[in-house]
């Protein structure tokens, strides 16, 4: 059970699309973990993230389906896609003729991995390096956040996964980001974000201790690394997706915070309506 925010909705919560889920499903989910037929990078290859990269792979495709109703026929665009973690899940998921997937990230090790690993067996599965400038993953990078442009058409995806990006990103690269997704999705798709949202509430039991960035809605938990564990308010958050021009389904709590959930960081999930409203100027 998903533990909400106590916070009132700025947008009318639409309705999700049915996808069904059943044994089958957990089947593919035990499968992803134990396959070992299945893409996996050499353990010192993997620069992005803790954890088993199996399981982790194994519990999102869950979320993506259960929480984010994400179905086999869809186009799916996951921005910042590191060595393919979602990647290698979704590959026996997304149906080989009508679902896609679309990854970029700045790291040009882990583009390449999963372009002569991945693509090859799964030709709908694309891989793209974007030169774009963060001080801890690509420093030298020649695009500032807050100009970040992706190279598709208004409306490519049904489904924009944002899995451990907000954490790394100041609150204007944020914005940028979200209005990309905005633009980027269908009418009825879905951004699946993930963030250390904010919002006044302590448990005391907070596995990170986040303080204030200087006097904006930015927060971080390392000194020496801001963006290492970079939090968001949570109002500001809501309010950059609904101004993107995106209706927010939900806004649940993570486990990071010392409480029961099923997700370690917090997670939004956001749908683009058939008729967007209007943006914020």
């Amino acid at each position: 059970m998903m533990a909400t925010l106590a916070l009132r909705p700025i947008a009318p919560e639409p309705a999700l699309p049915s996808c069904p889920v059943g044994p089958e499903f957990d089947w593919l989910l035990a499968s992803v973990q134990t396959n070992r037929f299945l893409p996996h990078p050499p353990p010192d290859s993997i620069f992005v993230g803790d954890g088993d990269y199996r399981a982790i792979g194994s519990e999102f495709l869950g979320h993506f389906v259960r929480l984010g109703r994400l179905s086999p026929t869809e186009r799916v665009f996951d921005i910042g896609c590191g060595i393919g973690r979602m990647a290698v899940p979704l590959t026996q998921y997304l149906d080989p003729e009508r679902g896609s997937y679309d990854g970029v990230d700045p790291v040009m090790d882990g583009i390449l991995w999963c372009a002569q690993t991945i693509t090859p067996a799964y030709p709908r599965f694309r891989f793209q390096r974007l030169d774009i400038a963060h001080p801890l993953y690509n420093p030298q990078g020649s695009l500032p956040g807050t100009e970040v442009q992706f190279g598709f058409a208004n409306g490519s995806f049904d489904f924009i996964t944002m899995v451990s990006v907000a954490t790394h990103l100041p609150p204007d690269e944020l914005t940028v980001y979200v209005n990309e997704a905005s633009r980027l999705l269908a009418p009825g798709g879905r951004l699946f974000l993930t963030a250390f949202a904010l919002d006044g509430q302590s448990t005391g039991q907070e596995r990170l201790k986040f303080k204030r960035w200087q006097d904006g809605p930015g927060w971080y938990a390392i000194e020496e690394a801001p963006l290492a564990a970079a939090g968001i308010d949570a109002a500001f958050l809501l309010e950059t997706t609904q101004n993107a021009g995106l209706a927010v389904s939900s806004l649940s709590r993570g486990h990071w915070r010392g409480i029961s959930a099923a997700h370690y960081q917090d997670l939004l999930i956001a749908i683009k309506p058939e008729r967007g409203p209007e943006r914020s100027l």
